[in-house]
């Protein structure tokens, strides 16, 4: 165990740290504290197991199956059966990052000691994420209720040995011969285990933490394309002034408010037109409401980053083992808190982008550019400049609109209507995943073509800032000039949207600007 290695107790996880184990391969450990309440959690379970009369996930069946009581010979096949029959989904895999997440995260509920899995499980499940091996996980099998159950039971099959994994270095292979190549020992899974490892709300409670650490990101990055739009749209900045926020407010609108002022700060372009002879008397919505926009944003964020550390906080299970002994069946594994809010930030990702996409148009349209050219065409006629990129600003601003449809209004019920009702949390993980990523290339869309409208305002100059981004952009694409291939363009420019540096940029000119950031995350 070294320095950085993540020590998972009972206690809960942060954001930061489900996202550092996801993306960038923290290595993990249990904590003595949680190996103790595992091993008590683990005896209760024992002694319910030798009793004869009969207790659900222990020696029963499953879901609608569980009237049947099942003797001590046949649960170790029960427990396989259970994995094996529960590990059916279909479809693509999912991300690494995400299988990675729902792994740590299962592991965190293992050490809360109110599972009855075995110790060794979870230093197995441990051992897994150290060493770089990644279960395959189909797309679809998750109802988001009796947790995400297809994909958890394929990251179970892998700890059994079977089924197929990527290894450290992204090669798919057969489990039983991955683990042995990381001198890992199959688990044969005891009473109880195959719930403790399925009954969770892993796979959506993880999307939702990597989707709060992008959208805290790309909040940021968003207020600075719009400072560079109305900058190069002529557009002011008083607008923005703090005693005008003031009189609305709302905290995530202060905070745009206030990047958007300091962004701006110092620019000739909005000084050249501050005079008498400027007769504009409001700038578009567009431009003039950003704040108001990208705040409530900011603010869904911050209310959604509250549900996600409820819900690290809590021991998903069924039944669930309590401390005095007691194995009870409960309703805790139901996806609704997570899909609600997975569904929720769907809306204003949507909306900002939507804003985006028309501050874009804008910048493009002779007739409202204020003296740009068309399309900032270099010879407008021989070439089209940025038209078509805005067309596929707007082509992912429509299917935004589709993704902030709800997922967790649906309910198809399940298990011979034992689960009659299920939230959907799963869908509503993947599409808003989904969402983040047109997000991100509508944000590299409005940066490209408004640092291009800046570059035309020449000789006037931009504010301090707002050069310092177009500068980040020229390191990798040529400014204005005739026309070129402009794919490699935008895939740069979403490189650039999805590193750090736009949004240490913003926080660097305003550092408050901390409204989702997952460092504010407490246990």
């Amino acid at each position: 165990m070294n320095s950085d290695t993540l020590l998972i107790g009972p206690g809960p996880l942060t954001i930061e740290q489900v996202a550092s184990v996801a993306r960038s391969n923290a290595q993990v450990a249990l904590t003595d504290d949680a190996i103790t309440r595992i091993e008590t959690a683990r005896g209760h379970v024992d002694a319910l197991a030798a009793d004869p009369k009969p207790s659900y996930g222990v020696s029963t069946g499953f879901g609608a199956l569980a009237v049947r009581h099942i003797p001590p010979d046949n649960r170790a096949r029960l427990q396989q059966s259970l994995i094996r029959s529960h590990a059916a989904g279909a479809g693509d895999p999912v991300e690494r990052e995400v299988v990675r997440a729902l792994m740590l995260l299962r592991l965190s509920t293992l050490a809360t000691g109110h599972t009855g899995a075995r110790a060794e499980t979870a230093h197995t499940l441990a051992s897994l994420l150290n060493a770089g091996i990644v279960p395959v996980v189909p797309e679809y099998g998750s109802l988001g209720c009796s947790g995400d159950l297809a994909p958890l039971a394929a990251v179970a099959l892998a700890l059994m040995g079977e089924g197929d994994v990527y290894d450290a270095a992204g090669e798919v292979m057969p489990a039983a011969d991955a683990l042995v190549a990381a001198g890992i020992e199959p688990v044969v899974l005891a009473e109880k285990e195959g719930l403790a490892l399925t009954n969770g709300t892993d796979g959506m409670l993880g999307m939702l933490a990597l989707a709060i650490v992008d959208l805290a990101r790309l909040l940021d990055v968003a207020d600075l394309t719009a400072a560079m739009s109305v900058e190069a749209s002529l557009g002011t900045d008083r607008v923005f002034a703090a005693d005008l926020q003031a009189l609305r407010p709302h905290p995530g609108q202060a905070t745009s408010a206030a990047n958007l002022f300091a962004l701006l700060d110092g620019s000739d372009i909005v000084a050249s037109h501050r005079g008498p002879d400027c007769h504009r008397v409001q700038d578009a919505y567009s431009l003039r409401c950003a704040p108001q926009v990208h705040g409530a944003a900011r603010d869904t964020l911050a209310y959604v980053r509250t549900v996600a550390q409820r819900e690290l906080a809590s021991a998903i299970d069924n039944p669930v083992v309590l401390a005095d002994g007691r194995v009870e069946s409960n309703g805790n594994f139901h996806g609704a808190p997570i899909a609600y809010v997975l569904d929720f930030l769907a809306i204003p990702l949507a909306d900002v982008a939507s804003m985006a996409e028309r501050r874009t148009d804008r910048l493009l349209d002779v007739a409202r550019s204020h003296g740009l050219p068309p399309f900032l065409a270099d010879d407008p006629g021989v070439d089209s400049g940025h038209m078509i990129a805005q067309y596929t600003q707007a082509g992912v601003v429509s299917e935004l609109k589709r993704l902030a449809n709800p997922a967790s209004v649906d309910s198809i019920p399940s298990s011979a209507m034992q689960e009659d009702h299920v939230s959907m949390g799963w869908s509503a993980a993947r599409k808003l995943r989904r969402a983040v990523n047109g997000l991100t290339t509508v944000l590299a869309v409005e940066y490209l073509t408004a640092a291009r409208a800046l570059d035309l305002r020449a000789p006037l100059t931009p504010a301090p800032a707002t050069a310092r981004a177009v500068a980040l952009l020229r390191e990798r694409v040529a400014g204005p000039g005739p026309d070129r291939h402009l794919a490699p363009e935008i895939a740069e420019a979403e490189d650039l949207v999805r590193s750090p540096a736009l949004s240490a940029l913003v926080r660097e000119v305003h550092p408050q600007s901390t409204a989702g950031n997952p460092q504010e995350d407490t246990p």
